[in-house]
């Protein structure tokens, strides 16, 4: 008897258990509805064009054009924390290397702060005499090794020479913003790209197209570093690079700035060209993998796709990012 009212009690539990567990998971459910949804047309909603033909095209307006732009910040300190620095193997300190020579050639140009040049023994002869010429007239060391340990220190995609430089310094999205580069504005902001060979072909194709500057997110991106300053094949000295905590946030600051977001998606019910470029534009490559995230996407004026006819259905970024920006550059020469 009294072992059938224990496993009664039992029975009991377990059954009072399983319903507060329904409870629990249709509570959560229901909270799971209860996203706020902005109303159509509403403050919270993503702006949308009705008209995508380049003739039809909406205008920025005159309040969003004639916005006070904010006071550019000065930049007071290097984020140099996400860096991927490289330790010399004669040198104690933590530093940078520029490699190659049209690189470093314009990194002396551009009169970058450089503490030492390095150049593989025999390289002079075949034309770095106006590398070696740039840095001892600007006082910078110049040191020459077996081509083996210019190999030990940089790897071997090094072209000979490579210079020991300070980590970039990023710039503030409002000194982008701010920049005058005699054309309409042009932004490029990279949502997620990892890839810093991606990230320096970009920059090198943002700085052809003259943009005034690209947006980077200080997470799951990647930094400057010198793979990237080698991929940009120079243009790092004359483009800057902002990187931001919030790539949605950035967005919007863009927005009121005046600037119309179009973003790359291959699922977009538009084309590229159907979109006009203009006027004051902010160009958004996602990564190769998961796009642009929901919210970022969300933020966009204007979802376009770039159209493939073969069975692959997506570019890589780099390429993507080109393909976009010189539709911008055809559209306003």
């Amino acid at each position: 008897m009294n072992e059938r009212r224990r496993s009664g009690n039992r029975n009991e539990n377990r059954q009072m258990g399983s319903r507060a567990n329904r409870g629990e998971g249709e509570r959560r459910g229901n909270r799971g509805d209860t996203r706020r949804r902005s109303p159509e047309g509403g403050a919270g909603a993503p702006r949308r064009a009705d008209a995508w033909r380049r003739g039809e095209a909406p205008r920025p307006s005159a309040r969003r054009d004639g916005e006070t732009r904010r006071k550019p910040r000065q930049i007071d300190a290097r984020d140099a924390s996400c860096e991927e620095p490289i330790v010399a193997l004669d040198e104690q300190v933590q530093t940078q290397l520029i490699k190659g020579r049209h690189p470093v050639a314009t990194a002396l140009a551009e009169g970058r702060p450089i503490n030492k040049v390095v150049i593989a023994e025999g390289a002079v002869e075949g034309g770095y005499e106006h590398i070696v010429a740039r840095a001892k007239e600007q006082g910078i060391v110049v040191q020459f090794v077996p081509r083996s340990r210019l190999d030990a220190i940089a790897g071997q995609a090094h072209q000979g020479v490579v210079a020991y430089v300070a980590p970039y310094e990023y710039a503030e999205l409002e000194d982008i913003i701010a920049r005058d580069t005699g054309v309409t504005g042009l932004v490029v902001v990279l949502d997620g790209v990892t890839d810093p060979h991606n990230l320096g072909a970009i920059i090198r194709t943002a700085e052809a197209a003259g943009a005034q500057g690209v947006v980077i997110g200080k997470h799951r991106a990647a930094p400057l570093t010198e793979t990237v300053a080698k991929a940009a094949a120079g243009a790092l000295e004359y483009l800057p690079v902002a990187r931001v905590a919030n790539i949605v946030q950035a967005l919007e600051k863009l927005k009121d700035a005046g600037y119309w977001v179009v973003g790359t998606t291959v699922d977009a019910d538009h084309r590229m060209v159907d979109v006009d470029y203009r006027h004051k534009t902010v160009v958004v490559i996602g990564s190769e993998g998961a796009g642009l995230h929901r919210l970022v996407s969300d933020r966009c004026d204007f979802l376009v796709n770039i159209p493939i006819l073969g069975r692959v259905q997506s570019l890589n970024a780099s390429v993507a990012a080109g393909v976009m920006l010189y539709e911008v550059v055809r559209q306003r020469t």
